[in-house]
């Protein structure tokens, strides 16, 4: 075999494991698809059948929607057998006939405000260290 065929082959067998290698690789960036529950999820998506998981919410001074189980709901619409009464930037509440649903992005999460002590303390910090190396204000 020549060198010529040999390098063929070898170029031919590496373009071809990387184009196999690169069909496993998951793009995490890549949204997800609106309508179409994943591959062995039912329609809910994560949960039990009619269980409803929030995907995105869109809010603007003009509207404010939310994207449950891969579809579109305005505030006020239908979303199975409840309507989506209020969407906010951390979650979502469904009015159902069994009560209310409350849905978040983060439930274990809470969030406080930054205490205006801690700021000006790390604010010293930062000059003291500027002093330290000699830099000017």
């Amino acid at each position: 075999m020549s060198r010529i065929s040999l390098a063929l082959l070898l170029a031919a067998t590496f373009l071809a494991t990387g184009a196999v290698a690169a069909q496993g690789l998951v793009d995490p960036t890549r949204p997800p698809h609106l309508g179409e529950a994943p591959a062995g999820v039912g329609a809910a998506g994560d949960g039990p059948p009619g269980a409803y998981r929030l995907e995105t919410v869109i809010l603007s001074p003009g509207r404010k929607l939310a994207v449950i189980n891969g579809t579109m709901v305005p505030l006020g619409g239908k979303i199975g057998e409840g309507r989506l009464v209020k969407v906010t930037e951390r979650g979502v509440v469904i009015q159902t006939g069994d009560g209310v649903e409350r849905l978040q992005f983060h439930p274990g999460l809470e969030k406080r405000p930054v205490k205006a002590r801690v700021a000006a303390r790390d604010h010293r910090r930062a000059g003291a260290d500027r002093v330290e190396r000699g830099e000017k204000r």
